[in-house]
């Protein structure tokens, strides 16, 4: 299997890897104050961008280093002529090391003080949650909790610095309750818990500023995960050939639509068609061959009773999408077994997936992308859906391990698993949270790998394309009331830049 370059793509760190990071900075000769400083500033640029007409800011600042970025924004909003209100979860007599330095700066600076208690107002404009760093991994108890409970109840905008404050920075779980920012300013290295699991209500806006660190040249802080990005969109879909045909576009099969559920599997043959493979058909129930025509007379329907008739049909193909609308009876047990059988490429969704679980607990390939969400992806690893999403990114790569191929543990921040690695896909809305958009992404992914010829990269380019194209329907027509059957108009505008 091909294994893609991430060169074009942004590191993302565990919490542990960025402050080996920066103590390295600091042994390299970068004061710790310094540093703290250039966040702080940093910060400020990222307050200023976004907020240019505000006038006043309230920053909570907690007891470590993150307060004390905390402390020098705040210095730095009085002496730019803010109004600011400080308040403090520990009295700065309490503090030490460069915290303490901090607190005495914005103090130096004429900076009010004033301790949290129950029932204080917050009065600036914005708020700055600067309360807890990375290390957090359990629930945020005490008054810290009771902090961001008021931060959370506020009506004003939040800018939340290094990561929102109650939110776990390598999973994206928050165990308890976290501050919801409108933008999230991060420092040195991007956090993996920054773009998946829950984060994406928590974070808003994420931007990053590496202060100058340099975290790719320390070979053996390898990165957790990658960020995938759209710039990779347009080399990946050149033109094509003046010659070319359609038997050089690929052929992809869609085993599905068990008696009665012939409608997944016929939005992936669509979706597959649109994504541009050369041939599509289609293996279902005999009862869906008229819908099947009406629908899109393009597709190559076989109406198939059982294993018998559907034994011979992968062979013939290029890539298998097995899953959409199967069933878990024994029509879809037979159909799930004769792509088994086959060596071709396999794509499995859905009730595949169940089927997998329950039927196939020990079967391993390295040619075959999964594509479980989490209820389907705690049945793959017999554990519950609280586990999955309590560690996504150790989740899909306990799946990669367990099962070979390429994972997608699909949801907010889907994760993509694979032979290079972890890469997360920070796109997608919610709007996709209806009905068929599985079976799509399954049809899309089917086509890239006809085309392509390797799966990885093609899972890496499906997955942007699916949530792109989410996005761009959202953008015109609202989240609420997308259907998965609107997404292949607007991934074909994606793939023909």
């Amino acid at each position: 299997m091909t294994v893609p370059n991430t060169s074009m793509l942004r590191p993302l760190y565990k919490a542990a890897q960025v402050q080996e990071l920066d103590r390295r900075t600091i042994a390299g000769g970068i004061d710790g104050f310094a540093l703290m400083q250039r966040a702080a500033s940093s910060a400020w640029h990222s307050f200023r961008s976004r907020w240019p007409q505000a006038r006043s800011i309230t920053v909570l600042c907690g007891s470590g280093n993150n307060g004390g970025d905390g402390h020098v924004l705040a210095a730095l909003a009085m002496q730019s002529g803010l109004k600011v209100q400080r308040i403090t979860l520990k009295s700065v007599e309490e503090l030490s090391g460069d915290a303490a330095r901090a607190a005495e700066l914005a103090t130096s600076a004429g900076v009010g003080c004033e301790e949290w208690h129950a029932g204080i107002e917050l009065t600036g404009e914005v708020i700055v949650d600067a309360l807890l760093g990375t290390g957090l991994t359990g629930e945020v108890e005490g008054r810290f909790k009771r902090a961001i409970e008021t931060i959370n109840a506020a009506k004003q905008p939040v800018l939340a610095i290094d990561i929102p404050s109650g939110l776990v920075a390598d999973t994206g779980a928050v165990p308890g309750i976290a501050v919801k920012a409108s933008c999230t300013v991060t420092f040195i290295g991007d956090k993996v818990g920054l773009h998946t699991g829950d984060a994406p209500a928590y974070t808003g806006e994420i931007d990053f500023r590496p202060l100058g660190v340099k975290a790719q040249a320390y070979f053996d802080i390898p990165p957790t995960a990658w960020r995938l990005d759209d710039s990779l969109l347009a080399e990946a879909f050149a033109p094509r050939l003046r010659t070319s045909h359609k038997g050089d576009m690929g052929h992809v099969l869609i085993m599905g639509g068990a008696p009665g559920f012939g409608g997944a599997a016929l939005l992936a043959c669509q979706a597959a068609a649109r994504l541009g493979a050369g041939k599509v058909s289609l293996a279902t129930a005999p009862e869906h061959i008229a819908a099947s025509l009406v629908c899109c007379p393009e597709v190559m329907a076989h109406g198939v009773r059982g294993g018998a008739e559907a034994a011979e049909l992968p062979s013939n193909a290029d890539v298998v999408v097995v899953g959409p609308g199967l069933g878990q009876s024994a029509w879809g047990q037979a159909v799930l077994q004769s792509a088994l059988q086959s060596d071709t490429p396999l794509v499995v969704d859905a009730d595949g997936l169940n089927l997998l679980a329950r039927q196939w607990p020990e079967v391993r390939r390295d040619n075959w992308i999964l594509t479980p969400h989490p209820g389907e992806a705690a049945r793959l690893l017999n554990c519950s859906v609280a586990d999955i999403q309590s560690d996504r990114p150790a989740a899909a790569q306990a799946l990669q391990r367990a099962r070979g191929g390429v994972v997608i543990l699909k949801g907010a921040g889907s994760l993509i698993a694979g032979p290079s690695g972890l890469v997360v896909c920070p796109y997608g809305n919610p709007g996709m949270a209806s009905g068929g958009m599985g079976d799509v992404l399954s049809g899309m992914l089917g086509a890239l790998v006809a085309q392509r010829g390797e799966v990885e990269f093609s899972v890496w380019l499906g997955a942007m394309v699916h949530a792109l194209a989410a996005d761009r329907a959202a953008a015109e027509e609202g989240e609420r009331g997308l259907l998965a059957s609107d997404l292949a108009s607007y991934a074909r505008k994606l793939i023909n830049p």
